[in-house]
């Protein structure tokens, strides 16, 4: 009702709102994710409860709620900003990659876990960075790939049931 009483007021309300987030709201200087200006490092990279010794990659900050959502990760993060993605002109030197081995020399990971697309782009990421921490002492790992909880065969495409039967567990 407002907007209809005093679209003026509400519309320089707005921008108000728009500009105040724009400062104080960042990006966490060590895992990438959102934060404000006032918590950064952000609660998750600050917090002891977490598990120290694991750190999750991913492509975008909107990935790690998604992840925590899920409550089955207790560890680190690290948000890349992207993917490698050579049509859309994305080297890997654009993406936060040094800043993700500067970390594993800091802070000590002894597990990567790459939570990447599962397309061409994510995949080639993934690639390109289990090559580079390969003779770093860490265990590098993937998420797993297979049929959606609850679903059956009849819905799953042939990429998904290929990489399902590769990714099996023992029963």
């Amino acid at each position: 009702m407002a907007l209809v009483r005093d679209p003026e007021g509400l519309g320089a309300e707005l921008a108000r709102a728009l500009q105040e987030a724009r400062t104080l709201v960042c990006a966490c200087a060590r895992c990438g994710s959102i934060t404000t200006r006032d918590r950064d490092p952000c609660v998750l990279c600050v917090s002891t409860q977490r598990e120290g010794t694991q750190v999750c990659v991913v492509e975008e900050p909107s990935d790690i709620p998604l992840i925590e959502k899920s409550g089955g990760y207790h560890g680190r993060y690290h948000a890349l900003m992207g993917r490698i993605s050579p049509m859309k002109g994305v080297a890997p030197e654009q993406l936060r990659i040094q800043a993700l081995l500067d970390r594993l020399t800091q802070e000590g990971f002894k597990e990567v876990i790459l939570a990447l697309s599962t397309d061409v782009e994510g995949d080639a990421t993934a690639s390109y960075l289990a090559d580079l921490l390969k003779g770093r002492g860490v265990q590098v790992s993937r998420l797993a790939f297979g049929l959606p909880a609850g679903s059956g065969l009849a819905y799953a495409d042939g990429v998904t049931l290929s990489r399902a039967i590769q990714g099996r567990n023992p029963a």
